[in-house]
């Protein structure tokens, strides 16, 4: 006897919502995206068993921060083992004059009672006695475009300091801390966790020694330089700016910076800059609490130039900061003064991208007003001639983020080009860990459901950055780390067994960063096989000569794999299985499609693969099996 809920048969009757685009007078298959330009019109289908009984089909849509909804029917083709429902979407009639939107939806069915989807990934569904999870319908302004040399390439994140030294001298500041062995000497740290540090001792990598690594950062398929702030700051990290207008000296300054620049263009690399723009140093020319530079700062008096830049509760002392720091108060981001002075004309961003920089990454991005994200991107667009780039610090799914109480609008097409993929990092990791190739599949599934594709593609894939620990350490430890203290934190390395697991283990991360849509982050030294727990220890210098080779071997590859196959560019994501902890999932565009899988199960996986597949990495023959811990790369060629 047949079970009467719905949601008992999800297993052996998957229920999916198709969708196809139209295209001029065709249409095209748009089943894996729920985000769309206004003046797209979407078929909508869906084939049930006829045993269900389902008399009736609508989806009863609502716009975001309103409470009427719009019902629309679907029309029914009754048949004798499946029933077929479709229906008609004008996103620009739903819109009713307004360029971009968001909508919550569901599908609902009539058996005699309502039952109505809900969708965890945004593609598949089952049916629930009440609504639950939404479809989600992302419409973005049409003509909304992302830069065409960022896919397919690979991002490298360099913190400078940590980098590489060079051969050129800068000057040494008085009120610093230098260390002198790049291989040996540890950071400063707090003696213990959360507790203030200066930060304030360097280990003297510069703009200079990052230029002269280029060639190396070559060899591992590197085409996008993402440096950590440069402009001139107290601390060794330069989050806390003291002078957008400058290149810190520290680092060798603006010369040094026009070398890079033009040395990275030589060998077709660009170069992004991280955009501190929330907040700047209480040691810095606008708020200059200790009376270090010339002019008259925030602190210092009330008729300063920049006075309103900040926000006093009880002038002076008392003031917003980010994240309750005092050495880090807080800018007006809503301020029109401050957007133009940053993001204006001829503004801090466009002198940058004059100089040739190609983008910013905005830091903390969910604390920024609108309008300057929106004058930030137009800013970037005027400097580089309409190819620049604008990556957010966005730590979660950002299709309908609600930051502040605040819905969030970076995906309508005056933003932001993409977002750091933290989701699908923690996504990565847990895979690594667990085994649970399920929940990986959901939510890679469902962040590429949820964005523009265009979006996807730029994504900053990345497995670990100067905010989190090491990825190998993340990877090989066996939790003993909550338990230390900072000094043991300091000098903890993972045992030769756990080092060889965590190896093991990030050849695999490492390839699904690469395979995955977007873009390659490579925080610097990973590829090297560096270690180190929470900040500072996640910001040890470079192993120059030290590097773990069969890493960077591996790294090397990956990078030639994606020069070598345009399907890793913007190819469609789809996974076509995960269960049991084995994960397998194509990329498929132009004349290839290229299919990955990773066993991380128990059992063998017979690797379900179409004829003509050839094998790039992995295991031979016309009917691969995987063992537990094994993964392989598969190419097949497009008719």
């Amino acid at each position: 006897m047949l079970p009467k809920n719905v949601a008992e048969l999800d297993r052996e009757y998957p229920l999916r919502l198709e969708k196809r685009r139209r295209e001029g007078k065709r249409l095209t298959d748009a089943t894996l995206f729920s985000s769309f330009p206004k003046s797209t019109e979407l078929t909508l289908s869906l084939v049930t068993p006829c045993f269900l009984g389902v008399r009736g089909v609508s989806l009863d849509l609502k716009k975001d921060g309103e409470t009427d909804t719009v019902s629309v029917p679907f029309t029914a083709e009754y048949g004798a083992d499946e029933d077929r429902f479709s229906a008609a979407l004008s996103f620009s009639e739903l819109l009713a004059g307004e360029e971009s939107g968001l909508f919550y939806a569901h599908l609902v069915f009539d058996r005699g009672e309502k039952s109505y989807s809900d969708t965890e990934n945004q593609l598949d569904f089952v049916l629930k006695p009440t609504r639950c999870r939404p479809f989600r319908f992302l419409i973005y302004e049409d003509g909304f475009r992302t830069p065409e040399w960022f896919p397919g390439g690979v991002m490298y994140h360099i913190f400078v300091d940590r980098f590489a030294r060079g051969s050129r001298p800068v000057p040494k500041r008085e009120d610093a801390v230098y260390h002198d062995d790049w291989d040996r000497d540890l950071p400063e740290y707090a003696e213990v966790r959360g507790g203030e540090i200066r930060n304030n001792d360097f280990f003297g990598g510069t703009l200079w020694g990052a230029a002269e690594k280029l060639d190396y950062l070559a060899s591992v398929g590197v085409t996008v330089l993402y440096l950590s702030p440069i402009f001139t700051a107290y601390s060794n990290h330069k989050y806390d700016t003291g002078d957008y207008e400058t290149v810190d000296p520290g680092f060798g300054g603006e010369e040094a910076l026009s070398f890079l620049l033009s040395e990275a263009k030589k060998r077709g690399m660009r170069v992004i800059l991280d955009g501190v723009f929330n907040h700047t140093g209480d040691d810095s020319k606008y708020f200059n609490k200790y009376g270090k530079y010339p002019t008259v700062g925030a602190y210092q008096s009330k008729a300063s130039p920049y006075a309103d830049w900040f926000t006093f509760r009880s002038f002076p002392d008392d003031y917003e900061c980010w994240w309750g720091i005092p050495i880090l108060p807080r800018l007006r981001s809503d301020l029109p003064s401050l957007t133009g002075y940053l993001a204006g004309e001829n503004g801090i961003v466009e002198k940058y991208c004059n100089m040739g920089v190609s983008g910013f990454r905005l830091d903390v991005a969910d604390e920024l007003d609108d309008g300057m994200i929106e004058a930030i991107r137009a800013a970037v667009a005027r400097g580089s001639g309409n190819d620049g780039l604008v990556i957010g610090e966005v730590w979660e799914n950002a299709a309908d983020k609600i930051a502040y109480g605040k819905r969030r609008r970076y995906f309508r097409g005056r933003q932001l080009d993409s977002v750091m993929n933290y989701p699908g990092k923690d996504a990565i990791i847990s895979y690594l860990l667990t085994g649970n190739a399920e929940a990986f599949a959901s939510v890679v599934t469902g962040l590429y459901a949820s964005y523009p594709k265009q979006v996807s593609d730029c994504l900053m894939n990345l497995l670990g950055s100067h905010d989190t620990e090491r990825i190998l350490t993340v990877l090989g430890g066996d939790g003993s780390r909550e338990r230390m203290t900072q000094e043991e934190l300091s000098r903890y390395r993972l045992s030769p067994e756990r080092r060889a697991l965590a190896v093991k283990r990030l050849k695999i991360a490492s390839l699904l960063q690469f395979t995955l849509y977007g873009v390659p982050s490579v925080y610097y030294g990973d590829e090297a096989g560096l270690e180190g727990c929470s900040d500072p220890f996640c910001r040890l210098p470079f192993p120059w000569g030290r590097e773990n080779e069969e890493l960077l071997s591996h790294y090397r590859f990956l990078g030639t794999l994606r020069k070598e196959h345009p399907a890793l560019r913007d190819g469609i994501f789809r996974v076509i299985t995960a269960r049991n902890g084995a994960l397998l999932f194509e990329r498929k565009g132009g004349t290839e499609t290229l299919f990955v899988a990773v066993n991380l199960g128990k059992e063998p996986f017979p690797v379900p693969l179409p004829d003509g597949c050839r094998v790039l990495t992995g295991p031979e023959g016309t009917a691969p099996v995987l063992a537990g811990g094994e993964y392989a790369v598969f190419r097949k060629k497009n008719k």
